[in-house]
């Protein structure tokens, strides 16, 4: 016979009627629901397929009244202002497609909005139950910022940040190994036959995802037997009229380079524009790599060789992340391998 069926006592499903048949307990049931992690896929799926089977819909606002949670995780962005405020780095635009997926699969919403227009984040979002946890995406000055972080950790709120994942980090950092990632740049170009490299990007402890990819580039000019020359060197944060900026005052130095490694795209971008501009070739007299891979990085020309975040697997860990803090589980920050992606700015073959 067609139609929904009903529970035992003749009413519409339950979740308790679906413990029962999985054999479970009626909360396993709600996490499984959720697409809570915690629960295992085989547990998940039967799950799923029993309420699917008795027709079962999930009342979202009578369990969010119940558990006094909002079933939703913000997303906080800060972007620097300076240059144009009405855009978001493209690099966390990416990850922001895979975050939206991620949450989507554990039956959560998202609320997007903008770090500098809250001046207490627990507050504004966790305690008045408009989020029950926080992925913070992007920073400018990190030592402003990790008294922010700092006070979240004190305050107990669940949130979790992508960025460099350094050993006294305020609370779990997902990232990837910049110097590493840094220094592999550096090799190719090395490999390439390049001596005198610069590198563009902010290089104190303020900006330490940069001044990491720097020590890496440095590394690797020293075991190579290069000198590492302070006038190849730069500072921008990632922005179009920083990179452009940066590479002028490159090129004004008088020193001489063949070769830029950039600490990320858009200031890699920026540069391709002012090399042109000054009547060098990329890569016949100069080759660039940038670092990132954003969709513009294979699309300008010469297409831009870069290091590449895996921004999909990214957003997976963070939401993964969050959701064991919320749950008062163990969880650990997360470093994520990057990947050399070569194209036509390097000059390889």
């Amino acid at each position: 016979m067609g139609g929904k069926r009903r529970s035992e006592s003749g009413s519409r499903p339950t979740s308790f009627d679906i413990a029962r048949r999985a054999g479970v307990s009626q909360p396993t049931v709600s996490r499984a629901l959720r697409g809570d992690p915690t629960i295992s896929p085989i547990t998940r799926r039967r799950v799923a397929f029993i309420a699917k089977e008795l027709g079962y819909k999930v009342d979202k606002n009578a369990s969010n009244l119940r558990g006094q949670h909002s079933q939703t995780i913000a997303i906080l962005f800060f972007e620097d202002q300076r240059f144009n405020a009405s855009l978001i780095n493209p690099f966390f635009l990416s990850m922001l497609g895979s975050i939206t997926g991620a949450c989507a699969k554990r039956g959560y919403d998202l609320l997007i909005s903008c770090q500098h227009l809250s001046t207490n984040w627990r507050i504004d979002y966790e305690d008045c139950r408009r989020a029950d946890g926080i992925i913070l995406l992007g920073y400018d000055d990190f030592v402003t910022y990790s008294a922010e972080l700092e006070r979240l950790v004190e305050e107990g709120t669940h949130f979790v940040h992508y960025g460099a994942t350094l050993k006294n980090h305020p609370g779990l950092s997902v990232g990837c190994n910049d110097y590493l990632s840094g220094r592999q740049a550096t090799e190719h170009l090395i490999k390439l036959g390049r001596k005198k490299i610069a590198f563009l990007g902010s290089v104190s402890d303020h900006y330490p995802e940069f001044s990491g990819r720097y020590r890496g580039y440095t590394d690797a000019l020293t075991a190579a037997g290069l000198t590492v020359e302070p006038g190849l060197q730069a500072d921008a944060i990632s922005a179009l009229p920083e990179g452009e900026r940066a590479t002028r005052q490159i090129l004004s130095s008088g020193v001489a380079f063949d070769g830029i490694f950039a600490a990320s795209d858009l200031i890699a971008i920026a540069a391709l524009g002012v090399l042109r501009e000054a009547g060098l070739s990329v890569p016949r007299d100069v080759s660039v790599i940038g670092f990132d891979d954003i969709p513009a990085a294979s699309m300008v020309t010469p297409a831009l060789t870069t290091m590449r975040q895996d921004t999909q697997r990214a957003g997976e860990v963070l939401v993964d992340t969050l959701l064991k803090l919320m749950a008062g589980e163990t969880a650990e920050a997360t470093e994520l391998p990057c990947e050399l992606v070569v194209r036509q700015s390097c000059g390889a073959r």
